[in-house]
């Protein structure tokens, strides 16, 4: 399993995406060629999903309300075409804030800083607070990163998540959490 996840946008350590994507030497040669993928586009079935994001090295999920992201990754079927991929190795997970954050066992504790209440006023349904588990912990973004306008109220989850045990990682904005096989390593 290979992920690369971010506090916010591409973080401090882009040479680690690079190396884990494998393609170090035609990146270099040929750039970045990324493309968007939107997945109310496939909510329902409605599409094929798989076969879009199957010559891609990267998955990249940026930020945003965390149960927003949640709630259509499940609703297009990208939460388990992630999990399968995860399990075959197929790609490198990336992403910054709420990339990250639907990882973890739970969402819990993040309604401090994101609606849930969003899903239902776009999509008319409830939110999600379980995450997909490929974590084993809460991942939390932001934190003491004065110019990030949700740091305070991550800050807070973390307080929130000492006090009752909850186990987590908290990063600051440039700090990214690599996962590559075995070996996990904070930067």
């Amino acid at each position: 399993m290979r992920l690369y996840l971010s506090s916010f946008r591409i973080g401090d350590q882009p040479s680690e995406l690079i190396r884990m994507a494998g393609e170090l030497e035609r990146l270099g040669r040929l750039g970045l060629r990324p493309d968007e993928v939107d997945l109310r586009d496939f909510f329902d079935g409605c599409g094929h999903l798989a076969g879009v994001i199957a010559p891609y090295d990267v998955l990249w999920l940026r930020g945003g309300n965390v149960f927003t992201l949640r709630h259509v990754m499940h609703a297009s079927g990208l939460d388990d075409i992630v999990l399968d991929g995860l399990r075959r190795d197929a790609f490198v997970y990336a992403g910054y804030s709420a990339g990250p954050c639907v990882l973890a066992p739970s969402l819990r504790g993040l309604e401090a800083c994101d609606s849930p209440d969003e899903v239902t006023a776009l999509y008319g349904a409830q939110p999600m607070f379980d995450g997909l588990g490929v974590l084993d912990h809460a991942f939390v973004p932001h934190v003491q990163s004065p110019d990030h306008p949700e740091s305070a109220a991550l800050d807070g989850v973390v307080e929130r998540y000492r006090a009752e045990g909850v186990p987590h990682v908290a990063l600051r904005d440039g700090q990214v959490l690599v996962v590559d096989g075995g070996t996990v390593t904070l930067w």
